[in-house]
């Protein structure tokens, strides 16, 4: 991989937005030294330092943003509903409290879920991802959720992409976890897992001690 000189990532290997911006490092081809947070005990470098990966390596490629103005557009455009709208969707599932509301999350996300089906669509042009024939800005931008949704199912047993609902997406999900990037930065959905459980028991003796 190429160098880009002192190059650090503060983040934690749970986090889909730090999964995100080293799924984008790789493809670039940029190497750099990944240090490990506890985002429950802050440490002095993540207070003291951030950084955006579209600014500090500009001049880095291959470039993962189409090339056409108006698909690069699309592709922030779908990028922003990722973050508006899927993230916090599966994120309601992952906290509900009871069965009942986790089915309500669950009816939420699925339809969040049918609008990806439809940018799939739009955007990959019939080819085996958003970006085409190969991984790009905004699979990444899809692709960084997928191991917690991966983890929801062996925690609770939902399914948040349903081949039999969205047989596009699902498709779409199966080849990036087999792709390069997939298989080099996905974390394994066991770890999410795990780190679920210890919020889980963070918050409920949080609660007990008030």
């Amino acid at each position: 991989m190429a160098g880009e000189g002192d190059l650090k990532l503060l983040g934690m290997v749970v986090s889909p937005f730090v999964v995100r911006v080293r799924m984008a490092l790789h493809l670039k081809g940029v190497s750099y030294e990944y240090i490990e947070q506890d985002l429950l005990n802050k440490g002095e470098l993540l207070l003291n330092h951030r950084a955006y990966v579209d600014e500090a390596l500009a001049a880095s490629s291959p470039s993962i943003l189409p090339a056409d103005p108006h698909n690069r557009a699309v592709a922030r455009f779908w990028a922003a509903y990722v973050d508006d709208k899927f993230f916090p969707a599966w994120i309601g599932v992952m906290r509900a409290e009871t069965e009942e509301d986790r089915a309500k999350k669950m009816s939420e996300t699925a339809a969040v879920v049918e609008q990806l089906e439809a940018a799939l669509a739009q955007c990959s042009n019939g080819k085996a991802f958003f970006s085409g024939e190969s991984v790009g800005y905004l699979d990444i931008a899809v692709g960084c959720n997928l191991f917690w949704l991966d983890a929801m199912r062996k925690m609770f047993g939902v399914v948040v992409i349903d081949a039999a609902r969205t047989p596009g997406f699902a498709a779409w999900a199966d080849r990036f976890r087999e792709s390069g990037v997939g298989k080099k930065v996905l974390p394994d959905a066991d770890v999410a897992a795990e780190y679920a459980k210890k919020i889980q028991a963070y918050r409920a003796a949080a609660a007990a001690s008030k």
